[in-house]
């Protein structure tokens, strides 16, 4: 239970991955800015799994 924080930053991060890399699309034609925010999940995904790793062994 203290860690649900974390799973929830890690789960996010992976669907940020997911969606930055591809793997889960999204109908970018009509909305220009959603592409381009998009393209910025390819390292905000990672950057938020790391940091959820981090935070999991940081000391309380």
């Amino acid at each position: 239970m203290a860690y649900i924080d974390q799973m929830i930053m890690f789960c996010a991060g992976l669907w940020m991955a997911a969606v930055g890399f591809g793997y889960v699309r999204f109908n970018t034609t009509q909305v220009p800015w959603l592409a381009k925010l998009t393209g910025h999940f390819r390292w905000m995904g990672p950057l938020l799994i790391v940091i959820a790793i981090i935070l999991v062994f940081a000391p309380r």
